[in-house]
């Protein structure tokens, strides 16, 4: 594996950008996106835009009492960021739903311009 500073640069972003979904803020994301992110939920249409992603997530985090992400592994090579996730999800009065994830992200000048998302998602609403 590459361990150039790009390389550590990207693998802490990713880290710092999942911590931030616990405050359920999607403005906070916003200054890890490039202005032209492209965001696919493995089975759902790409969503294109910072703006776009930022309201995605805005939406997602107005329906969740709870969000907790957390990184089980992670790998980086130069510009990719691989990560194997945990998503906790709580719906109102519900427990937090444990729901794996790996994300794919690619960077560009240390913002993320492209992020991959494969859940199984018929699963995980029966987790909520």
């Amino acid at each position: 594996m590459n361990t150039t500073p790009a390389t550590t640069d990207n693998d802490t972003t990713i880290k710092q950008f999942l911590d931030l979904f616990a405050l359920k803020d999607a403005t906070k994301l916003a200054p890890y996106f490039d202005q032209d992110i492209v965001f696919e939920n493995y089975g759902s249409p790409q969503i294109k835009g910072r703006d776009a992603v930022v309201g995605l997530w805005a939406g997602v985090f107005s329906a969740m009492e709870r969000v907790e992400f957390t990184t089980l592994h992670q790998a980086v090579d130069g510009d990719i960021v691989i990560a194997e996730q945990l998503h906790g999800l709580a719906l109102p009065g519900r427990p937090l739903a444990p729901i794996k994830n790996m994300a794919i992200y690619r960077l560009r000048d240390g913002r993320i311009v492209e992020w991959r998302d494969y859940t199984n998602s018929e699963y995980a609403r029966t987790l909520m």
